[in-house]
């Protein structure tokens, strides 16, 4: 197991906010392992499949997925928005108070949002 691939299973386990306890029985449920170390290409995509198939992967009742946050967090942070731009970003724009109250639709909405922000920067410095 790379350490990229680990690092992506820890992020993961964070953003759940998975106790030691799930995060074990997920990874022996999941991909028949005790420790992500002993994850190998095949298993690292069956736990993977396991999270986004399962109800650990959406991050609120609203459907927001964490690829969803991640992916908008990925490109505020390319934007150079702190966290609390994002935040008045989505206020003033999709009257949420934070990337986690966004239902499933609107974090596309966002995303789409976003590229057209960094695209009309690309534009306006050309």
């Amino acid at each position: 197991m790379d350490k990229k691939r680990l690092a992506v299973i820890h992020i993961v386990k964070k953003e759940l906010n998975l106790s030691d306890e799930e995060y074990r029985r997920i990874l022996h449920e999941a991909a028949g392992v005790e420790s992500a170390k002993d994850l190998d290409d095949e298993k690292f995509r069956k736990l993977m499949n396991y999270f986004v198939r399962s109800s650990h992967y959406r991050l609120n009742p609203y459907g927001l997925t964490i690829r969803q946050k991640l992916f908008i967090q990925y490109l505020a942070g390319n934007l150079g928005w702190t966290p609390d731009h994002l935040d008045n970003f989505i206020h003033k724009y999709f009257h949420k108070a934070a990337i986690n109250k966004l239902t499933r639709r609107e974090a596309v909405k966002v995303i789409e949002a976003l590229k057209g922000v960094k695209e009309h920067r690309r534009e306006a410095a050309a």
